[in-house]
């Protein structure tokens, strides 16, 4: 763990993050097709996309948001529920879970462990609310990078998923 990640404050969100969520997504979207990936989240900044600036206020207002600050700065965000998103082709646990919705960082600040320290806030929070299985979906394409990083953070790979063309993957970790 590196000096930033002693920095970096993890504090709830609210719907007055959603335009530093939005920015985060869609300066994500342009990072990825610079680097020639065009299929996880296609070439369409976010905020544009139909649905998604609603689905971001819905995530900031009816669920459990969080942001990472660095210095004050808003540098990701993650948003925990109950279970999976509707929307996706995936089963809820057979037990009480938390489901990582979504997990993003500012690219600006890429490599300071700013996903980590997030995702050790969803074992802290998941823990706190006397839950053992903390889940999470990500696209499974482009040689397994994303899924990598959830595996180097501590969850195993559990059930692969297609939605429509895009390849996901679920996987979990226990933390009780």
């Amino acid at each position: 763990m590196n000096d930033t990640t002693h920095r970096i404050r993890i504090r709830p969100g609210s719907l007055a993050d959603a335009p530093a969520i939005l920015d985060m997504l869609d300066s994500a979207v342009v990072w990825m097709n610079e680097r020639g990936n065009t299929e996880q989240w296609g070439t369409t900044p976010y905020s544009q996309k139909p649905g998604g600036v609603a689905r971001i206020e819905r995530y900031t207002t009816e669920n459990a948001p969080y942001i990472a600050e660095l210095g004050g700065v808003p540098v990701g965000a993650m948003v925990l529920d109950c279970g999976p998103s509707p929307q996706m082709p995936i089963a809820p646990a057979e037990e009480p879970e938390r489901y990582v919705r979504l997990l993003i960082s500012d690219r600006r600040y890429a490599g300071m462990g700013i996903g980590a320290t997030l995702l050790d806030h969803a074992v802290e929070e998941t823990r706190r609310a006397g839950v053992e299985l903390l889940r999470v979906d990500c696209w499974a394409g482009g040689g397994g990078e994303l899924v990598a990083f959830y595996e180097r953070n501590g969850f195993t790979p559990i059930d692969r998923f297609l939605s429509g063309s895009w390849p996901g993957q679920v996987l979990a970790r226990r933390v009780g």
